[in-house]
């Protein structure tokens, strides 16, 4: 009777050690969360660690993004980049963190790209009617495209490297659209690590972060959109963990005047919309700000000086181009070890 009991205890216990056991082995909660921010949608898929409470989370996230938009957004009239345009001249002016960071996020995408990209460009963007205020949209002259590019410029502005502060040297107009998505997808992933999630992917507007594995225990898979505007579907599907993804392209905004199609990807050199066969460039880099800035640049330079760029500095990019026969794909090698 002894031994029965002890047998019975035994298994008992053994019931209880796979109870417990398989209690800590459930696999997380897969959680989506959404909303409204910069003109457009985020949407974010993450893996739930225990405690993780979604309807929280989804209040400090709106709230994370709303203050970002305080500081990035030229639709928010009291904005901190707004306010660069009525700071005094030659003086330094401290800045926050933020904004200092996405600025010199967009130097260095600027000298890499030749100029290619440029924040500054809002006048131009402005007179070719692509702005915020949409004004008409023809071909300027000539001599009003030239006055433009007197106001853009780098050369406008000074950074401290060491200091969040900047010093304006004539006045300009400073647009972070082509990097704020990407910097506020990074934010986002960042403040979702601050709370423990290791599996999550992050996307705004199009850019996209993403981090550990996606429910079905692998590495997330995204798709790169046929140039072909809305419900194109997917042109590439591709592979990624622990990098920033964004994609450039001029397939749906622009206008036509006398037969002739004007993008609206100005050249911040030549004051001009694109005219090469390049429809769109995606980048995966580190993180998905400087993935949004390049993408920006390497698509003014079109598919060929892209490609060249992108072997020399070991870029991973993805190149679709328009032929007469339809689109054409390239990528760099760099970006092999993503493809699907």
């Amino acid at each position: 009777m002894a031994d029965l009991f002890s047998s019975i205890l035994q298994r008992a216990a053994l019931g209880l050690l796979f109870f417990v056991i398989a209690g800590c082995s459930q696999k997380p909660e897969l959680v989506k969360l959404s909303g409204d921010t910069m003109g457009t949608r985020y949407n974010i898929s993450l893996m739930a660690p225990r405690d993780f409470e979604a309807e929280a989370a989804q209040q400090q996230l709106d709230a994370l993004l709303q203050a970002f938009n305080q500081i990035a957004s030229t639709y928010e009239p009291k904005s901190e980049v707004n306010a660069l345009s009525a700071m005094t001249l030659e003086d330094w002016h401290d800045i926050s963190h933020t904004l200092s960071d996405m600025l010199l996020i967009s130097l260095e995408v600027n000298w890499l790209t030749g100029g290619a990209f440029d924040v500054t460009i809002s006048p131009l963007v402005e007179l070719w009617g692509f702005g915020a205020e949409r004004r008409r949209q023809h071909v300027p002259s000539q001599s009003a495209i030239d006055a433009a590019l007197e106001e853009t410029g780098f050369r406008h502005l000074q950074l401290d490297l060491t200091e969040p502060r900047i010093k304006i040297k004539q006045p300009v107009t400073v647009d972070l659209s082509g990097i704020a998505k990407g910097y506020g997808v990074d934010m986002v992933a960042q403040w979702l690590e601050r709370q423990g999630v290791a599996n999550y992917l992050v996307e705004i507007g199009g850019e996209i972060r993403a981090a550990g594995q996606s429910a079905r225990g692998d590495v997330w898979r995204v798709g790169i959109e046929k140039p072909q505007g809305l419900a194109a579907g997917v042109q590439q599907a591709i592979r990624v963990s622990g990098v920033g993804l964004a994609t450039s392209g001029d397939y749906r905004n622009y206008f036509e005047d006398n037969g002739t199609r004007y993008s609206h990807t100005l050249d911040p050199k030549t004051g001009y919309p694109i005219k090469h066969r390049t429809a769109s460039v995606t980048v995966i880099a580190e993180n998905a700000a400087y993935a949004d800035a390049l993408a920006t640049g390497l698509l003014v330079l079109g598919g060929d000086k892209a490609l060249k760029l992108a072997e020399t500095h070991n870029l991973a990019i993805f190149v679709i181009e328009k032929t007469d026969s339809g689109f054409e794909t390239r990528w760099s090698k760099a970006f092999e070890p993503y493809l699907d």
